[in-house]
């Protein structure tokens, strides 16, 4: 076998002697865009991997790439791969403590940064002695610029090593809800088996171009739409950062095939009602959704808007995509992730630790679930049970076999003996037609114990109110699930990968409560 063919950073390498002239990225974090074929990306991926070894780092040394969403950091990303070494992404809107965590954990050897990503990203680095500092403009003092860098390596001298079974090919850390960021161990088996299996099953045409607005250094911006469609030739335009009216106006500019995004950047897109009716997306097929509350007035809203299918999407950094659309051409229900994707196995676990045919945890085993996770061998013990992932997710199951995600099992609680998910109070409010997004977290309540509290963002120019809102819970909701509190606020909190961060939101709704008591 073909070394390259074992390495996920050379995933793209058949493309691009397949389609070497035939445009891969479209750049627009500057002006004017840039474009690059899939013969440039190709040979750039080997120049990154040339000067990285020819600057001391070895395969298994782990690499900090910290950059917002630019071409460079996807032939970073894989380019590092090809040399065997390990991509750390950063998720550039963490803390410096967070940071200065990440980088002692996975014992940093370098970093590729783009220093305007974070305010404090060159100085926290620079605590640590890395041997291998690189940076795009501005170069901070002492650090290699990278277009040099790249342009003095010798690609033609480097050589990739064979790639050993189970080897690691890149380390992201995840959060989650609460406490310190997680390492999680990708292998590059486990990666190919994803992108394969993904072509096989739901091919990606060369024709094809997707539109990246969430963060690159997401797993899902990659999983879901730079993987596939530089593996089949096809192309992805790279938009800098969410802004709706920047993303309506490339879909329709670029004629865009598919795009993704959390609901809460639909909801914004539909917003632009003026901007909206004057574009065409005539090459527009699909649309993703997923990380947050879906409901299905929003569904059927985007559909309309944009004229084409909307897809119901769960993934996970540590598992992939476990669930898909049927190869049988049956109908997703609203409110469905799918079903199991094939070579792929799930199973739902109740409270008592037996497996349970329509609800519970989900558990997911496939080549994509991690190897484990990094220096924290209580969470394998706690997670990884015989290759299956317990994902902390809950599931029901339909009589037909779709799988519908309830939320997470550290979000759900009790309210006067009730048990209650917020993502089904979530999906209530956003059926009120004033309110864009929402959030509901437990709070404290004297009677119940626990009770639902919720921040919501409205419409412009709405003249609802709390009371209203929570009439209206009442009207079309379950009483004891009703939020005894709702804020209305300009926006929601979020995270660096675009979802809610549920902890913020928490602190926003007890630091109102505290501020309306006498």
């Amino acid at each position: 076998m073909n070394i390259r063919d074992t390495n996920l950073g050379y995933f793209n390498h058949q493309a691009a002697e397949t389609y070497p002239e035939k445009t891969a990225l479209i750049d627009l974090s500057r002006k004017p865009d840039h474009h690059v074929t899939h013969g440039e990306l190709n040979l750039r991926m080997d120049a990154v991997a040339a000067m990285l070894t020819q600057m001391g780092m070895a395969p298994g040394d782990h690499l900090l790439l910290a950059m917002g969403n630019r071409f460079e950091f996807i032939e970073i990303f894989f380019g590092a791969m090809r040399a065997g070494i390990i991509p750390i992404p950063l998720n550039i809107k963490l803390g410096a403590d967070t940071i200065e965590f990440i980088i002692q954990d996975s014992d940093c050897r370098g970093a590729v940064i783009e220093p305007d990503c974070h305010p404090q990203i060159v100085d926290v680095i620079e605590r640590h002695n890395l041997d291998t500092l690189i940076a795009v403009d501005p170069v901070p003092p002492g650090w290699h610029q990278y277009d040099d860098a790249l342009s003095e390596a010798d690609r033609k001298s480097f050589l990739p090593n064979p790639v050993q079974p189970g080897q690691i090919a890149f380390l992201p850390y995840t959060s989650g809800s609460t406490g310190r960021p997680k390492g999680v161990l990708l292998s590059h088996e486990g990666m190919l088996w994803g992108i394969k299996s993904a072509q096989q099953y739901w091919p990606c045409k060369p024709t094809e171009r997707t539109l990246v607005a969430g963060p690159l250094f997401h797993k899902n911006a990659m999983r879901v739409s730079i993987k596939p469609k530089l593996y089949a030739g096809a192309s992805a335009v790279i938009l800098p950062r969410f802004e709706p009216r920047m993303m309506l106006q490339a879909l329709s500019d670029y004629e865009c095939t598919d795009t993704g995004g959390v609901p809460a950047m639909y909801r914004m897109m539909l917003a632009e009602e003026e901007l909206l009716a004057s574009l065409k997306f005539p090459k527009l097929e699909c649309l993703e959704m997923g990380s947050a509350v879906v409901g299905a007035e929003l569904l059927n809203a985007v559909e309309k808007a944009f004229g084409a299918d909307v897809e119901e999407a769960y993934g996970l950094t540590e598992g992939g995509g476990p669930l898909r659309s049927p190869l049988d051409g049956r109908p997703v229900p609203r409110g469905s992730c799918g079903v199991p994707a094939p070579e792929v196995s799930v199973k739902m676990v109740g409270e008592d630790g037996k497996e349970n045919d329509t609800h519970g945890e989900f558990w997911v085993k496939s080549p994509a679930v991690l190897a484990g996770y990094n220096n924290r061998p209580d969470l394998n013990e706690e997670r990884l049970t015989d290759g299956w992932l317990h994902t902390g997710d809950i599931f029901r199951k339909d009589e037909e076999g779709f799988y519908f995600f309830m939320g997470r099992i550290d979000d759900q609680f009790s309210c006067g003996g009730e048990n209650i998910y917020p993502k089904e109070v979530e999906l209530l409010l956003v059926q009120h037609p004033d309110i864009i997004d929402a959030v509901v977290m437990p709070i404290a309540h004297d009677v119940k114990g626990l009770a639902p509290a919720a921040l919501v963002t409205v419409r412009p120019g709405s003249n609802c109110s709390e009371d209203s809102i929570k009439a209206f819970t009442l009207e079309h909701g379950a009483a004891y699930a009703h939020p005894r509190r709702v804020f209305i606020i300009d926006a929601l909190p979020v995270g660096g990968t675009g979802k809610v961060d549920r902890p913020a939101a928490k602190k926003i709704i007890e630091d109102s409560i505290t501020a309306d008591q006498p």
